[in-house]
């Protein structure tokens, strides 16, 4: 089984954490699954790498179409699952609905998978510009019941990076941000952002005081491999019906990315 992870991150500028990705998600695989990691193109992020992106709606809707384009390469190479690694869960709408491979995305799993754990989660996140969508995102799963504080790391991008050198101050501060969630009633907590995730489960931390952590990308490998499963044993694709899930033919997807030179500009 060969599963297609893709990150919001230019995984080539941050190779420690790159290894890191790599020995956990291997360390949550089955054996016999394969996860190819996958990131965005280099010099996507020219400035304030990445949050000046990811915290406006535009910027972060212009990213969409590297996704898309990954997606339908995995589905043409004979990929099993397409795993959309950012919490905001960038461009699933669209690209489930473009192939029948399945598509696990952060965010949706992970909140659905803490749902078993508990009767309220928490979003521990270190991009606090990511909460609008965060929101959004909660109110179209239909799961505003389920989900309750979202609260953020005193750390930047910067800072979590180097954590893995150095942890102490970022456990320090995911505990400060944990106990804040679980002081408004979060009893699970899902870490927002690989970057966070990796380091945490890197760093043996499944708890705070008696609150489950998720491992979210570790949690999203496994779903990917059961519905890759479903998905070969039976042909299991969402749905087909509306505006939203409607599936375009193939070659009308082609003509419109070819028009705006996405195929050219993307590789």
């Amino acid at each position: 089984m060969r599963i297609w992870h893709q990150s919001f991150t230019v995984l080539d500028d941050v190779p420690h954490y790159r290894a890191a990705l790599a020995r956990h998600l291997t360390s949550q695989a089955a054996p016999g699954t394969t996860i190819d990691l996958h990131g965005m193109r280099a010099g996507t992020y020219p400035s304030a790498y990445p949050g000046t992106h990811i915290g406006h709606a535009y910027l972060a809707g212009l990213h969409k179409e590297q996704f898309v384009h990954a997606a339908l390469r995995a589905q043409d190479e004979g990929y099993d699952a397409f795993l959309i690694a950012t919490i905001p869960d960038t461009a699933y709408e669209e690209v489930r609905s473009l192939v029948d491979i399945p598509v696990v995305a952060f965010g949706h799993t992970s909140l659905l998978m803490a749902g078993l754990l508990g009767q309220r989660v928490g979003i521990v996140n270190f991009i606090e510009a990511l909460t609008p969508q965060l929101r959004r995102n909660v109110a179209h799963y239909r799961l505003e019941a389920l989900v309750g504080p979202i609260v953020q790391v005193a750390a930047g991008f910067t800072d979590v990076m180097a954590a893995y050198a150095d942890p102490g101050p970022l456990l320090a501060a995911f505990t400060d941000a944990a106990r804040r969630a679980i002081a408004e009633g979060a009893d699970v907590l899902v870490p927002g952002e690989g970057p966070l995730n990796v380091f945490l489960a890197d760093q043996g931390v499944h708890r705070v005081d008696d609150v489950p952590v998720l491992d979210s990308l570790g949690t999203c490998v496994r779903v990917a491999e059961l519905r890759a499963a479903q998905h070969a044993a039976t042909g299991l694709h969402p749905t087909r019906v509306g505006f939203h899930s409607s599936r375009p033919a193939r070659e009308v997807v082609d003509a419109a990315r070819a028009f705006y030179g996405l195929p050219e500009a993307l590789g």
